[in-house]
Formats: C-alpha cells, sequence, structure tokens
C-alpha cells in the first residue's frame, strides 16, 4: 500500500470544512443548468475545478473568497440545500471519515425567499441522510460573519437547534478591520446556553485576534490560530525557544487549534507549508489536527492535507493518529459520544491497519 491509499483508509475527524467551500465541480454545473445561472466560467466540471483552485490560489484571502459567489447561488433552494449537504457526508465516507462538523452562514442562502429555518431544515435532512446510507457521524457549527451585525440572531439560530444537529456557533470571514469583540452579545449569549463557540482568528491578521477570541469572546477553539507563531520565539534552528503568555495559555488550556495547511498557503496566511508552526506546535504538544477548509478551493480531501504533512513535516501513521485522536477530543459532541469514536472506531482502525502492514511485510 501507498501513503495515500493508507491514509485514506485510516479513520479521520474533520472539524474545520465549509459547507459552501466543497461543492462537487459536477453538482455546480447541474444546478447551475437547473436554476438558469450564467455566470460560471465554463460548463466543463474539470475546467470549472482547475478554475477554482486557480482562483483560491493567489496568496489572498480577499481574491480566495470570490469563488464562493458561485456556490452560493447554486444554494438557495430547499432541494439543492440538502442535496449538497448529502453529497458531503458521501465525500466524507469515501475519504475515510468517521466524524465531520461542517460549517456555513445561513444568512448566504436566504435570497431567493428561504427563512432561516427553511435553510435549517434542508441542511440537517440531507446530512440524516448521509448518515443514515454512510455511517459518518457530523455536527453543524453556523457562521456569522464579520461584517454582518446579526450575529446574535444566527447565535440564536444556533441555539434553537442545539438538540437537532447544531454543534456550535462560529465568526468567519475577513479578519482586517473586523474584531470578533464587535460581535460580543452573540457570544455572550452563546456562553450563557452552555454551548459551543469557535472563531477564524489568527489567519489574516495577528496574534490579538487570536487573544480577543478566546479572552474576549470565549472561543473554546481557534480556526487557523496561524500567526500565533508570532508569540513565539525561536532559537537560531527554529525550535521554539520561548512562548509568550497567550501561547502558552493555550498550550496549558489545551485550546484546540483547527490547523488547515494548504488552504493557509492559498489565503496567504503563509507564503509556503514548510515555513507553517504546525509541527513545531504538535511537537511542543499544543492541541493541533489538520483540516481542509475548503475542499474545492483548495482542490484537497482531508487524506491530502495529511499526506501533505507527513511529505512536508515527515509525519508518521502514529502521528495522524494522535493529530485524529486530539481532533475527536475537541470535537463539539459530549463527552461520551468522543469516547465512542476514539476507542471504538479510531484507535481500533489504526491498529488494523497496523496488522494489515505488518501482514503485507511478512
Amino acid at each position: 500500500m501507498n501513503a495515500i491509499e493508507i491514509i485514506r483508509e485510516v479513520p479521520k475527524v474533520l472539524l474545520h470544512d465549509h459547507l459552501d467551500g466543497g461543492l462537487r465541480p459536477e453538482t455546480i454545473i447541474e444546478l447551475a443548468e437547473k436554476i438558469g445561472y450564467k455566470k460560471l466560467p465554463t460548463k466543463d466540471p474539470k475546467e470549472l475545478a482547475d478554475w477554482f483552485f486557480r482562483g483560491a490560489n493567489k496568496g489572498n484571502l480577499v481574491e480566495f473568497l470570490q469563488g464562493f459567489e458561485h456556490t452560493i447561488a447554486v444554494m438557495q433552494s430547499k432541494e439543492n440545500l440538502e442535496r449538497i449537504a448529502y453529497e458531503m457526508i458521501e465525500d466524507m465516507h469515501k475519504d475515510g471519515v468517521v466524524y465531520v462538523e461542517t460549517r456555513f452562514a445561513p444568512v448566504l442562502h436566504i435570497g431567493n425567499g428561504l427563512y432561516y429555518d427553511d435553510v435549517m431544515e434542508a441542511v440537517l435532512d440531507g446530512l440524516e441522510r448521509g448518515k443514515k446510507e454512510f455511517g459518518v457521524g457530523y455536527g453543524v457549527i453556523l457562521c456569522s460573519l464579520r461584517n454582518m451585525t446579526n450575529s446574535l440572531e444566527i447565535a440564536e439560530l444556533a441555539v434553537n437547534f442545539k438538540d437537532k444537529g447544531v454543534v456550535g456557533f462560529d465568526l468567519a470571514g475577513e479578519e482586517g478591520g473586523y474584531p470578533p469583540k464587535n460581535h460580543l452579545e452573540a457570544f455572550q449569549f452563546i456562553m450563557r446556553e452552555n454551548f459551543n463557540i469557535t472563531i477564524h482568528a489568527g489567519e489574516a491578521f495577528g496574534k490579538e485576534s487570536i487573544w480577543q477570541a478566546i479572552q474576549i469572546c470565549g472561543s473554546h477553539r481557534i480556526g487557523h490560530a496561524t500567526r500565533l507563531k508570532e508569540d513565539i520565539v525561536y532559537d537560531a534552528n527554529g525550535d521554539i525557544l520561548k512562548l509568550g503568555d497567550l501561547a502558552q495559555y493555550i498550550l496549558d488550556k489545551r485550546v484546540p487549534l483547527e490547523i488547515c495547511l494548504n488552504s493557509n498557503v492559498h489565503t496567504g496566511a503563509i507564503d509556503k507549508i514548510e515555513n507553517h508552526p504546525f509541527k513545531k506546535l504538535y511537537d511542543a504538544k499544543f492541541r493541533v489536527f489538520l483540516n481542509t477548509d475548503d475542499r474545492l478551493m483548495s482542490n484537497i480531501t482531508l487524506t491530502d492535507e495529511y499526506l501533505t504533512a507527513t511529505e512536508k513535516f515527515g509525519i508518521t501513521l502514529d502521528d495522524i493518529e494522535k493529530l485524529n485522536i486530539n481532533a475527536m477530543k475537541s470535537a463539539f459532541t459530549n463527552h461520551y459520544e468522543k469516547l465512542e469514536y476514539i476507542y471504538n472506531v479510531i484507535k481500533p482502525g489504526y491498529q488494523k491497519m497496523r496488522d494489515k502492514l505488518l501482514s503485507l511485510r511478512a
């Protein structure tokens, strides 16, 4: 077996993946045709996939986000939303993902007359149908957008659906000029409801964004956190010499960091993968794990993300298991379900792979 076959087969956990950033090119073309959407640059699936990847891979978050105009355009009906959610679960199954938390911004899907409840029911119906067919566990994270003022409304929506599949609340969008503290009322509401928070921070803005997300807004996880390296002193060899107060706090409190290697290069959060702080954070025992962010835009699967880490940072099968256990520990599902996945799915899955590799070598 080669590395990609091994990584695809072992059980994996994905916690940072945008529903509107992971559509199949074939589905976009078909749905665009159905609704009369004429703005797609091509009707050829491969050419469209290449177009999305070229557009995203410019080292700039603002340009990276432009491709979403087309995916959002075909996500304005209950039927389309249900299908896209179902296909996402099927794609997870094909990639060996056993539990996924998908996130999206409901406000982006009400342009053609849907109500928030319509959007939620359609997505949850698709996810549940996928779970029943493919056995992939899921949770939904609702995103509020930094440049909008309706974050409390979305927080209330998240809580309204927390017994129906929604597991958390997120703040996404362009970081610069839109600090998370602008949405403090929404975060305080979520905290009062004993619910879960993750915030995109430290991707396109500095460590101050991460500090504010945790210390002012109460975030339980951080999306990306690439700029945490600004709070770390390195020696001449590039090894960690000293942690700043924020980095030390994140390490000590086991704040999970949702690392997205390929996406961080595509958005310009990092100049090249070799300079990503992921491996140094992992070696220093931070609670890190790998994620796809936007599978369509970055042209990747979670298998690809872990393959990148093996090629660029030399992580092993044991490391991949630890990283996925980190992810499951950090999931917004309940404690007992985490234990169920770790001890009855993840650990046995990696042991099965080790046994298979031993038998192949015999």
